[in-house]
């Protein structure tokens, strides 16, 4: 009886965690990714293969389950709602690369959609690279060294954290909101044409 009280206490506090998370409270964001980053990178990196590309997704999985708070259901399981969302994102990383294989066979240029693609997608062409760049000496110095470290010097999360002497965890919560402030950025220029 005593352990299932404390299973109860857990998942009320895991519930007050998320409460604080969905609004926009920092440290209870941070807290709950620490919580469930090593199960959905695990989840991401069995089916994947790479840890790179694992370590995308799981930042992708990570800020679209901050975006979609409020729409958890607490009669569910929290950690299942996660790895839903990332099985999506994993789907939706093989069709990506699935078209990008089929554009490279055919030999056609990339004709995809400008909004339904990711910041790192865009970085394609020259052209797209200036105008990114552009667009990323706008942002705060903090933000500037994480894509440039993250995306142009492709740093891995821990040689990130290293050389901006922050924790992984902090580390990875910055490359997320980095990229959703790039990508932010990158839809409102091209709103601007």
């Amino acid at each position: 009886m005593p352990y299932l009280c404390s299973l109860k206490m857990k998942e009320d506090q895991l519930l007050t965690l998320i409460l604080k998370a969905r609004e926009k409270d920092q440290k209870a964001q941070t807290q709950l990714i620490n919580l469930f980053w090593v199960d959905v990178f695990s989840f991401v990196m069995n089916r994947v293969k790479d840890e790179n590309d694992a370590d995308e997704i799981t930042v992708s999985v990570f800020s679209k389950v901050l975006n979609k708070l409020d729409l958890f259901d607490p009669n569910f399981q929290f950690k299942t709602w996660i790895l839903t969302i990332a099985q999506n994102t994993i789907i939706d990383f093989w069709r990506r690369k699935n078209r990008e294989n089929e554009d490279a066979s055919d030999g056609l240029e990339n004709v995809k959609n400008e909004f339904a693609r990711s910041p790192e997608e865009l970085m394609i062409s020259e052209e797209d690279q200036q105008k990114i760049i552009k667009i990323i000496e706008t942002m705060d110095a903090k933000n500037q060294d994480i894509i440039r470290l993250r995306f142009f010097e492709e740093k891995s999360i821990k040689e990130i954290a290293e050389e901006l002497n922050l924790s992984v965890a902090n580390t990875k919560v910055r490359i997320m909101r980095a990229k959703k402030i790039l990508a932010g950025l990158l839809k409102n220029d091209n709103e601007d044409f």
